[in-house]
């Protein structure tokens, strides 16, 4: 259902050409009992999230602790702008899990969002306090560089 929810807030965003502002906040896994109904939503929301991309409109990405899993995987990665809160855990698979996979220590910091934001993957941290000022200059930044 929310991979359905995402996918039609991407198509209104996209037929209204307005920037679409997400927060995810999910401590991931597919539930075992949607199957692959419930894995297919990652393809579905990335497809929808890839229109907007080919259109120009603006998707922000607001990652929150925890963000895991297939929502990870899937629309919280493709932002066109990427924001995560302070100390954020952000991955697909967690730290536990990456440990005994690689059978090693981990970097410190791993998975959190200050580390992904010296990696390059995250854009922005913001506390959330400041969310709402940082979104408007980036939708104002985003319109102004449009018109």
């Amino acid at each position: 259902v929310v991979g359905e929810k995402i996918c039609r807030i991407a198509e209104t965003a996209l037929e209204r050409n307005v920037p679409l502002v997400m927060i995810s906040g999910s401590g991931g896994g597919a539930r075992m009992d949607e199957g692959m109904l419930s894995l297919m939503q990652m393809a579905k929301t990335s497809a929808a999230l890839s229109r907007l991309h080919d259109a120009g409109v603006i998707y922000i990405s607001v990652l929150t602790h925890p963000t895991m899993g297939g929502a990870m995987a899937s629309f919280a990665a493709l932002g066109d702008f990427i924001l995560a809160a302070p100390g954020a855990l952000v991955g697909f698979a967690g730290p536990y899990v990456v440990k005994q996979t690689i059978h090693g220590e981990l970097p410190k910091g791993f998975q959190r969002s200050e580390f992904l934001m010296k990696k390059g993957f995250v854009d922005i941290i913001v506390n959330r306090s400041d969310m709402k000022n940082v979104i408007s200059k980036l939708l104002c930044y985003c319109d102004n560089g449009e018109n």
